[in-house]
């Protein structure tokens, strides 16, 4: 395989989402990859503000407002990037809601479930039918990368279960069409991020009881840096993923090899030290 396998320079890469948040980060570094991207979304102001943005840094964008619980609109967002830049080569379906977030399941309204269903796993299918659809039609293949969660990925007390389970049905979604669709050249993976800075994510993360429960969670004492997704996002757009398909690429810092477990108090690792000297002392950096 030639050094460019994780080049994108030239494909088009659609983002939706894309007007705030990881969607940002997502659209960004394929532009900044070489690719020609089109960045969709509600927001038209923030959307705008986004493309002019990443034509600043030297990079080809298309801004198309688009609400992606409108199958109609998905169409037309597919069809004007193809009149643009003849086809997609990569989607990235990234938009995403959490309008059920807080309540507890038994107090939440059914509207509030059904509109994050609309956004997350409908919005997602509507975006997979109507690209897949293009990519098998002209033979030239192509890459899926649905935008999963940690959350989907099995149950946790504290988070919003239409937006879990939601996110769980994205990934039985990716798994199916990319069995479906792999012999006909397009590849369906997902990334399951866990915690990162967002519009979406942010309430969460303030200083308060529920972010500190979080952050004991957290393997690796942190959580992510947005830019800790992109080498995630090329890869899977990218030749250097050929052989991968149905995937989800979890990127949570070990939050999922370990949940339910808390990180380590500095008070236990004194327990451990203490009753068995020597054997229970962490090897630390010498002071």
């Amino acid at each position: 395989m030639s050094d460019d396998r994780f080049s994108v320079r030239g494909r088009t890469a659609l983002v939706t989402g894309a007007s705030s948040g990881l969607g940002v980060t997502y659209a960004s570094a394929l532009a900044a990859a070489g690719a020609n991207v089109v960045v969709a979304a509600r927001r038209s102001e923030r959307l705008r503000a986004v493309a002019e943005k990443i034509e600043a840094d030297g990079g080809i964008v298309l801004p198309v407002v688009c609400d992606v619980t409108d199958p109609t609109q998905v169409d037309e967002l597919v069809d004007r990037t193809c009149r643009q830049f003849d086809r997609v080569d990569i989607l990235v379906n990234n938009a995403g809601s959490i309008a059920d977030g807080g309540p507890m399941p038994e107090r939440l309204p059914h509207l509030a479930v059904e509109q994050v269903l609309r956004v997350n796993l409908l919005g997602t299918w509507y975006g997979c039918r109507a690209v897949g659809a293009r990519m098998l039609a002209d033979g030239r293949g192509g890459s899926i990368v649905n935008i999963a969660s940690v959350a989907g990925l099995g149950a946790h007390p504290g988070f919003p279960v239409g937006y879990s389970a939601s996110k769980a049905a994205v990934v039985n979604l990716t798994q199916n069409l990319a069995v479906m669709w792999a012999e006909r050249g397009v590849r369906v993976n997902a990334i399951a991020p866990g915690w990162f800075p967002s519009e979406m994510a942010d309430p969460f993360l303030e200083p308060h009881a529920f972010s500190r429960h979080e952050l004991s969670l957290q393997p690796m004492g942190r959580i992510g840096d947005p830019d800790e997704l992109v080498g995630a996002m090329l890869f899977l757009a990218s030749a250097a993923s050929s052989y991968v398909n149905g995937h989800v690429l979890v990127v949570d810092g070990g939050v999922s090899a370990s949940w339910g477990a808390p990180r380590y108090t500095e008070e236990l690792y004194a327990f451990h030290a203490t009753v068995a000297p020597g054997l229970g002392e962490r090897v630390q950096v010498s002071t």
